[in-house]
């Protein structure tokens, strides 16, 4: 059971990320701060670091967790990231901008190097 859970959270995970970038950003999620355009900004790194890491425990719950696997995590979350972008430039009221995937990329590539510290350090 707990390796079904484990494999279904990033999916069910991307599954939120297309069903909020389907919306406009203020649709779903908005905040009563000053700040919450940065805050939703700021956002990116920590969404796709998120996924990075339940794709690795899906991984790690299979008893498949390498630092190759690692390294395919990192390209999975961010050709999702990707994909995301691509996504939202059809999406009324969305934008798609490289500055986003950058943000996107940076929170998959953090996350890829805190687990190949913890995980793979020789």
């Amino acid at each position: 059971m707990k390796k079904i859970a484990f494999t279904l959270f990033p999916l069910l995970y991307m599954g939120l990320i297309w069903f909020l970038s389907s919306h406009p950003a203020d649709a779903v999620v908005n905040t009563p701060f000053s700040f919450d355009a940065l805050l939703k900004e700021s956002l990116h790194l920590i969404e796709f670091a998120i996924l990075y890491w339940l794709i690795a425990f899906a991984f790690k719950a299979h008893g498949k967790w390498t630092e190759r696997v690692s390294i395919i995590a990192a390209v999975i979350s961010i050709l999702y990231g990707l994909t995301d972008e691509i996504h939202q430039s059809f999406v009324p009221e969305r934008s798609a901008t490289v500055i986003d995937f950058v943000k996107d990329t940076i929170g998959v590539v953090v996350s890829y190097l805190i687990a190949k510290r913890i995980y793979f350090r020789k």
